[in-house]
């Protein structure tokens, strides 16, 4: 029985492309109208066709990395292409039964989402506390976890994530011994190079204890402890005035329930003339529910925001829009430098963790990868201020070496 829905619903969903499911049952389909290369995929667990059905993305990830759903020749990302440009497309998004899992889950959101502090530290050290090692095996040197910037397309993932965080720097407009508040600091990576390279005194805030003592160690090392603060805090535990804030890929962990209070926040946090820059992946379509995959192995309690929701909440805090701009495609590519780099690694990373780890990490960053590349997802960087004039009117500034 399920077999027979399993095949109704891929028939409805896959119109182009060329996918072969064979199911344990040895029944084998075709879907797709036979354009490009075929993509065939075997599912050897009587259980998981049910599980795909109720839950197409946790069924298919949870197979994966289970090693009951297979496909030939390692060609996931070619499998996950080919399910994302059919899942984004007309007859995709109006599949009646996808589209009721969907609102489902949208309906929860806010409850899923909500993060306060204790949850929201339990949440970063689910991902972020795991084995620094790990980390190194795909991150560049400077450990950035998060869109790398290829102003020029052949760049490689280390001076793409330098770009980065120059682009990030001019946005800044620093000035030496500036107070900057970097809400996520992560490895430490963007505050030393502010502190280094711009003269800033930064304070960076992150709830992951192996970041944190990370972090330290670098300032430390580099000599920058009289420029450089790490500190293990939310950033509703912050006081103070600071002349920039910057955050750089923690926005997804805040919470819809908590939009308009970590605005808020930025705004009190922001000196009168200050200038805040806001880093984030984004939904390029209106609000929705993140992946129950994702959400259940990988990133608890987050949320990627549509650019409705961050304006609404922006808008309530009383802050001026002073540049919006919005990165395509930039991180499909750094996500591809990941996959690739720890695809390589694969017996260093057994040699940490297991099989089922490293192929729910494998799925994950291919997943990822086909989001922003086949999908609706972006990253948005939001330019914000009390005054309107905080910042110069025109983006030559942006252009100064």
């Amino acid at each position: 029985m399920w077999g027979s829905v399993l095949y109704g619903l891929l028939s409805s969903l896959f119109q182009t492309g060329c996918l072969t499911v064979e199911t344990p049952d040895g029944r084998r389909k075709t879907f797709g109208d036979g354009t490009g290369e075929e993509v065939v995929v075997r599912i050897t667990d009587p259980t998981l066709v049910r599980r795909i059905v109720v839950s197409p993305e946790l069924g298919a990830g949870e197979g994966y990395m289970d090693g009951t759903l297979l496909v030939e020749g390692d060609r996931l990302r070619e499998f996950l292409a080919l399910a994302m440009r059919n899942m984004q497309s007309g007859q995709g998004r109006r599949n009646p039964w996808l589209a009721s899992v969907d609102a489902s889950r949208s309906a929860l959101r806010r409850w899923r989402t909500y993060n306060p502090i204790s949850r929201a530290k339990r949440n970063v050290a689910h991902h972020y506390d795991l084995s620094g090692e790990l980390y190194d095996l795909f991150l560049d040197e400077d450990k950035q976890y998060s869109c790398a910037y290829f102003s020029e397309p052949a760049m490689s993932l280390a001076a793409a994530q330098a770009a980065k965080k120059q682009h990030v720097a001019k946005k800044l407009l620093l000035k030496p011994d500036m107070k900057v508040l970097d809400i996520g600091s992560g490895w430490g990576g963007l505050g030393l190079t502010l502190a280094r390279d711009y003269g800033a005194r930064v304070l960076g805030i992150t709830l992951s204890e192996e970041q944190l003592a990370v972090a330290r160690s670098r300032a430390k090392a580099e000599g920058l402890e009289d420029r450089v603060e790490f500190r293990l805090a939310d950033y509703r535990d912050v006081s103070g005035e600071f002349d920039r804030i910057v955050s750089v890929g923690m926005f997804e962990h805040v919470g819809v329930p908590h939009y308009k209070d970590y605005f808020r926040r930025v705004r009190d946090l922001l000196a009168p003339d200050g200038v805040a820059l806001i880093h984030t992946i984004g939904r390029s379509r209106p609000p929705g529910a993140t992946s129950p995959w994702i959400e259940k192995y990988i990133f608890p309690g987050g949320n990627i925001p549509s650019l409705s929701e961050m304006v609404s909440a922006t808008e309530k805090a009383g802050l001026w829009y002073t540049d919006v701009e919005i990165w395509r495609i930039h991180y499909a590519e750094t996500l591809r430098h990941w996959f690739e780099r720890f695809t390589a690694n694969r017996d260093r990373v057994l040699d940490i963790y297991d099989e089922r780890f490293f192929r729910m990490w494998q799925f994950y960053l291919a997943a990822a990868e086909m989001a922003f590349r086949h999908g609706r997802q972006a990253v948005f960087q939001l330019q914000l201020a009390k005054e309107q004039t905080a910042v110069p009117l025109t983006r030559s500034y942006m252009q100064t070496a």
